[in-house]
């Protein structure tokens, strides 16, 4: 970039590169079952918590050891309510696909995509 500006006297500092997203994110933290099966075979449910959200994905909150292209599901645990026209039914769960692995200290942060986009 140096290299350009000296060539040609260019100041970019200004410009903004396209969004790569899809979908805005979100930073929310919100509750979810994570179920599936980990690198090591084993079935597992485990609460844990989203720490960004989108309309096709999150970041997920995990102790377990993944590889990239793993199914799994997301659940939004919701408490039982009563039947009511106003509320909608409990949500499905959510089927998603591990993208990208990071440590962060103890925690591995998860990126899920999701097979099908919220809506």
């Amino acid at each position: 970039m140096t290299e350009f500006r000296q060539k040609f006297g260019a100041d970019l500092s200004n410009l903004s590169l396209p969004e790569r997203r899809r979908s805005p994110r979100l930073r929310l933290q919100v509750p979810v079952f994570l179920r599936g099966v980990d690198a090591r075979g084993e079935e597992f449910l485990d609460l844990t918590k989203t720490l960004n959200i989108s309309a096709v994905g999150a970041v997920v909150a995990t102790t377990r050891l993944f590889h990239i292209d793993e199914l799994l599901l997301l659940t939004v645990p919701a408490p039982a309510t009563p039947a009511s026209r106003i509320l909608p039914p409990p949500a499905a769960p959510i089927p998603a696909r591990v993208r990208r692995l990071q440590m962060a200290e103890e925690v591995r942060l998860l990126g899920v995509e999701f097979l099908k986009p919220l809506e």
